[in-house]
């Protein structure tokens, strides 16, 4: 007699909807857009404005709350960062939302001497870095911040979940002068509340301790070293998370002061983005230049390749940014 197995449910690919966020997981919906709109009721000087991708970007709801403060600037991103450089010399503060592909492929030059050479007060909000869409390389912007970190002048923000970018809205607002986040939209996680973290603009945060292996972490990537810490203690590795929302300027104190407490763990820096020219390389080059030395290093990031089309689950194991990808790659580690 044959047995038949369940089929396990299609997995999906797209640019649009698709979510990091695990079954069963808490989320808040649209935290960018609702956190955007109420820090607009206070501050007038804000508007709003979209390379035609309001919808996907959650500044559809600052739109509905604020519909003479937004504007859409159709399928053209330099023309949405010059529109931007012009608005704030009006005296506005204008937050610019697209894709991260396009905002740093396709409209660099206009957002590195209309905007930060200026150093105008433009805050711009990217969807779907890293891989956290399964388009391929004409969505997938695994590599904005290896672009944008030579930039001068320019802040870099990679919010973990929804209460980060909940919290991070309104100081990223305060700090006068230009910002770039990387933007998790629809529905997003909510982790960090668990943990007694507030944002701070240029300030990383030690979220849990461990004795055995520090992960030094940015964006969804703090969400997967929490889960990889839980998973290790079945193995009895402790591990640390300590999440650096902002990469540039990277609070280099605080890393080597975490790496220097307890020089004999083996430090893992995991992030959604390529190897070549993060967080990975940003804290090594930190701890290289102070002399603080960990007993091992490794990184865990995207490879240095354009990557594959499909569905997310699949690609973040095969590319090694799953929690349980992350668990087994650490393990190898203390092992070898």
């Amino acid at each position: 007699m044959s047995v038949e197995t369940p089929a396990k449910p299609r997995l999906k690919t797209s640019a649009m909807i698709a979510s990091i966020a695990a079954e069963g997981q808490r989320t808040i919906s649209a935290p960018f857009g609702h956190a955007l709109a109420e820090l607009a009721a206070k501050k007038p000087e804000i508007v709003g404005m979209s390379a035609d991708l309001a919808k996907y970007t959650d500044l559809h709801i600052f739109r509905e709350a604020h519909p003479d403060r937004f504007y859409q600037m159709g399928m053209a991103e330099q023309l949405l960062m010059m529109a931007g450089a012009g608005m704030a010399r009006e005296g506005f503060q204008p937050w610019l939302t697209t894709y991260a592909v396009f905002a740093t492929r396709r409209a660099y030059d206009f957002l590195c001497l209309a905007i930060a050479e200026e150093g105008l007060d433009v805050k711009v909000a990217c969807a779907l870095p890293g891989l956290t869409t399964g388009y391929g390389p004409s969505h997938q912007a695994s590599e904005d911040i290896a672009i944008l970190r030579g930039m001068p002048e320019l802040t870099i923000v990679d919010p973990c979940d929804a209460i980060d970018i909940q919290q991070a809205v309104q100081p990223i607002s305060d700090h006068k002068g230009p910002v770039y986040m990387r933007l998790l939209r629809g529905k997003v996680p909510a982790v960090l509340d668990e943990y007694d973290y507030t944002f701070e603009l240029g300030k990383a945060k030690m979220l849990r301790e461990g004795a055995d292996v520090l992960f030094i972490s940015s964006g969804l990537m703090t969400m997967r070293a929490l889960e990889a810490a839980d998973a290790l203690r079945a193995d009895k590795v402790e591990a640390a998370v300590l999440h650096c929302p902002t990469i540039k300027p990277l609070d280099e104190a605080t890393i080597r002061a975490a790496v220097a407490a307890k020089p004999g763990r083996l430090v893992v820096v995991a992030e959604n983005h390529s190897v070549i020219g993060g967080l990975g390389e940003a804290v090594a080059a930190s701890l290289l230049g102070s002399g603080t030395v960990p007993s091992g290093f490794r990184q865990i990031g995207l490879p240095d390749r354009f990557l594959d089309a499909g569905a997310l689950p699949t690609l973040h194991d095969r590319y090694g940014i799953s929690t349980e990808q992350v668990v087994a790659r650490t393990l190898d580690w203390l092992d070898a």
